[in-house]
């Protein structure tokens, strides 16, 4: 089963993080890259674009989005094998970088079968 795990930021930056942290943070991405859990992870730009089609019209609107309250600013893509292990990452994930919020969502590809589908 893979998971999106996304961090969300509501404009309540705690400040840069230590070096302390980003040892911790370190060891942890290693880990699960070794275990192949990992698939992909990364920060996000602030705002990006934002692309509506409505009618046959593509609109698009260059961010940052002041009226958007929860922005994602990072993810990572994890295949593990329930989504109670997607919520343990995600834990260990906020135990090394403290308070926050995110979301976890499971991706689903050809061939997945979608519940409630």
């Amino acid at each position: 089963m893979r998971f999106m795990m996304m961090t969300t930021d509501d404009g309540q930056a705690q400040g840069e993080p230590d070096e302390a942290m980003m040892a911790e943070m370190g060891a942890f991405i290693a880990e699960m890259s070794a275990s192949g859990v990992l698939l992909a992870t990364g920060g996000l730009e602030p705002g990006g674009t934002r692309i509506k089609a409505s009618g046959g019209k593509v609109t698009l609107t260059d961010g940052p989005f002041a009226e958007a309250k929860e922005i994602v600013v990072g993810f990572a893509l994890v295949e593990v094998r329930s989504r109670e292990e997607a919520i343990e990452l995600s834990k260990r994930f906020f135990q090394i970088v403290g308070d926050g919020e995110g979301v976890i969502q499971q991706v689903f590809g050809p061939g997945d079968e979608v519940p409630g589908a």
